[in-house]
C-alpha cells in the first residue's frame, strides 16, 4: 500500500551559502529601483518640448538645448556649455575644438570606458596609455609626465566611477609641458575637488547624459564645458558641420571647419533639465545610502572598499571593491580566483556583483591591432611606431583581475533598504570565508580578459557569418 501523504518541503537553510543550496540573503522581492525614475514633471517637460515643434540646434527659436547649456554652465561655474548628441561625441568635439591634429598624442588612463581612448582616434590623434592608482583607480600624475613626448598635445583625465582625479598635480604637469587638460567627467556629475566642481578645471571638459548616468536623459546626450570663448565657438561649429551657429532666421549651410553631425535632441535636453531640478537632493540621498553601506562592508577583512580623500567628494556612479587574499590566508597569486569565488557567492545571494571592464584599454583589439582608419593615425608621417602592451600598465591589470563592481543598484535615492540587504549578503558570505577560500583554490580560473577574449571571438565569428 502506497503512502499518499505529502512529503514535507525541505527548506533551504538560511545559514548555508546560496551557491551550495542555502536560502538567498537578498529576497527576490528586493528589486533594483528603476533608474532614472521618470516623474510627471519629466513627462511634462518632454511634452513641452514636443509641443514646441523645435527639436535640434538647427531649429530657429529652440529653447530647451540652450537653456540646459546655460544652466549647466552656471552649475559648473564655467563661461560656456555646448550640448552634443552623446558623451563620446563630447570628447571628440572637445579635442577638435582644442585644435588637436592628426598625429598628435593624447594621454589617456589605461582603465576606462573605451570612449575615452577612441575619441582621440576620431580626430586622428594617437592615444597613449598610462597606469592608474591602485586605490583611486585614476591616472597617476608622475606617470603622465613620463609618457610625454614632443608630439603630446593633451591629457584626457577620467574621474573614474565618480571620484575626482588628482587635478592640481595633473594640471601642474600639463602646465609645465604646455599641454591641454580635458576632464572626462562622464561618471562624475556634481563631484567636487578641493572646492571646485569637476568639469571646470580643464581647458575643456565633457559629461555624458547616457540613460545610465547619475544625471541622465531619456537616451543619449553630452555636455562640453569651458571658459575659453574660442574653444566654445569651435565646439558649437564642430557639432553642426562646421557651420557658424547663429540665432538668425536663415541658416547658411556653409561649413567653415571639417565638422561632425553631433547635434543634440531638444526632447532629451528637456528631460535632463527636469531631472536637474532634483539632482542635488538625489545626490545627497545617494551619498548617505552608499556611505552607510560601505561603513558596514569596511569591517569585513580582506575587502577593500572605495576610499574618498578628505579634499574631494564622490559621485558614486560605480562602486568598486578589491580583494586581499592575505586576509584569507591565501597567497597573493590567488587574488583573481578569490575575486571570482566571491562574485559567484555574492551573485547567488542576490548581489549583482560584476565587472565594469574586463580588459584594460591597451588590451582592446582596436588598439592592440591598431585598427584605425586604414592604419591611421599610427602610419601618419612622423608618427613613431607604437606597440600597445598591457603589461606596461600592471596596476590596471591587477585591479581588473582582483576587483568587482556594483552598478546602477545604488543610484536611486530609494536604494537604502536594498543596499542594507546587500550588506547582509556580504556579511553572510564572509561568515563562510573558509568555504569561499577553498572554492578559490580549487576552481578552474580564467582572467577577466581571457573570458572577454573568448566572448569577443564568438561575437566576431557570428558577425562575420
Amino acid at each position: 500500500m502506497t503512502d499518499s501523504a505529502p512529503r514535507p518541503t525541505r527548506q533551504a537553510s538560511p545559514d548555508r551559502l546560496a551557491m551550495l543550496g542555502g536560502a538567498r540573503a537578498v529576497p527576490r522581492t528586493h528589486r533594483i529601483p528603476a533608474w532614472p525614475l521618470v516623474t510627471d514633471a519629466d513627462r511634462e517637460a518632454v511634452l513641452r518640448s514636443l509641443s514646441s515643434g523645435r527639436f535640434t540646434t538647427a531649429a530657429v527659436g529652440e529653447r530647451e538645448i540652450e537653456s540646459l547649456e546655460r544652466e549647466w554652465a552656471e552649475r559648473t561655474g564655467t563661461r560656456h556649455c555646448v550640448m552634443v548628441s552623446n558623451g563620446t561625441a563630447a570628447l571628440s568635439v572637445a579635442l577638435g575644438a582644442l585644435g588637436v591634429e592628426p598625429g598628435d598624442e593624447v594621454i589617456v588612463p589605461a582603465l576606462s570606458f573605451i570612449a575615452s581612448a577612441v575619441a582621440p582616434l576620431h580626430v586622428l590623434a594617437v592615444p597613449v596609455f598610462v597606469d592608474i592608482d591602485p586605490r583611486t583607480y585614476n591616472m597617476v600624475p608622475e606617470l603622465i609626465e613620463a609618457a610625454i613626448t614632443p608630439r603630446t598635445r593633451a591629457v584626457v583625465v577620467v574621474h573614474l566611477h565618480g571620484l575626482p582625479a588628482e587635478m592640481d598635480e595633473i594640471r601642474a604637469v600639463a602646465d609645465r609641458h604646455g599641454l591641454a587638460v580635458v576632464e572626462d567627467a562622464a561618471q562624475a556629475h556634481g563631484a567636487a575637488y578641493r572646492g571646485r566642481t569637476v568639469g571646470s578645471i580643464g581647458e575643456v571638459n565633457t559629461f555624458s547624459l547616457n540613460v545610465s548616468k547619475n544625471l541622465a536623459t531619456c537616451g543619449e546626450g553630452g555636455l562640453i564645458t569651458t571658459d575659453d570663448d574660442g574653444v566654445a565657438r569651435r565646439a558649437a561649429m564642430l557639432r553642426q558641420f562646421g557651420e557658424v551657429a547663429t540665432k538668425k532666421a536663415e541658416r547658411s549651410y556653409v561649413g567653415h571647419l571639417l565638422g561632425f553631425n553631433h547635434k543634440p535632441n531638444a526632447i532629451q535636453a528637456a528631460f535632463t533639465r527636469s531631472r536637474l531640478e532634483r539632482f542635488d537632493e538625489e545626490a545627497k540621498l545617494r551619498d548617505e545610502n552608499v556611505r552607510r553601506f560601505l561603513g558596514r562592508l569596511a569591517a569585513l577583512p580582506g575587502l577593500l572598499v572605495p576610499e574618498v580623500p578628505d579634499d574631494r567628494d564622490h559621485a558614486w556612479h560605480i562602486l568598486r571593491f578589491r580583494t586581499d587574499p592575505g586576509a584569507w590566508d591565501l597567497a597573493a597569486g590567488y587574488a583573481g580566483p578569490l575575486r571570482a569565488a566571491l562574485m559567484r557567492a555574492l551573485r547567488a545571494e542576490g548581489v549583482p556583483a560584476g565587472h565594469y571592464q574586463m580588459m584594460s584599454l591597451p588590451q582592446q583589439r582596436v588598439f592592440r591591432e591598431r585598427l584605425g582608419f586604414g592604419g591611421l593615425p599610427w602610419q601618419l608621417p612622423g608618427v613613431a611606431p607604437r606597440a600597445y602592451r598591457a603589461e606596461d600598465q600592471p596596476t590596471a591589470l591587477a585591479v581588473i583581475d582582483d576587483s568587482f563592481t556594483l552598478q546602477k543598484a545604488h543610484l536611486s535615492p530609494s536604494a537604502g533598504p536594498l543596499l542594507s540587504a546587500y550588506a547582509d549578503a556580504f556579511e553572510k558570505v564572509w561568515a563562510h570565508r573558509d568555504v569561499v577560500a577553498r572554492h578559490a583554490v580549487s576552481m578552474e580560473y580564467r582572467t577577466p580578459w581571457e573570458t572577454a577574449e573568448g566572448i569577443a571571438a564568438d561575437e566576431w565569428t557570428e558577425a562575420a557569418g
